[in-house]
């Protein structure tokens, strides 16, 4: 769920990036997309710690099922 959110935002921000002239505002925008792009990636770096600290399958696939943790796949934009 949050891979989405994050894939949403990262689209909206570069579509209005593409119509910007402004110079400014064009760097503010690609500024907040590399932030974005570093939230994403430290989240998913959290999903792996988790994942490889619980141990328990179930457990796992149950707070994957509730968003805490993506799977690979989701967190390269690949649904």
């Amino acid at each position: 769920m949050t891979v989405d959110v994050l894939m949403t935002i990262e689209e909206l921000l570069e579509q209005v990036q593409e119509d910007i002239e402004n110079p400014d505002t064009s760097y503010k925008l690609r500024t907040a997309r590399q932030l974005l792009s570093i939230f994403e990636q430290r989240n998913e770096d959290l999903s792996v710690a988790i994942s490889e600290a619980v141990s328990d399958d179930e457990l796992r696939e149950r707070l994957r099922d509730l968003g805490y943790l993506s799977t690979r796949r989701e967190s390269r934009g690949l649904q």
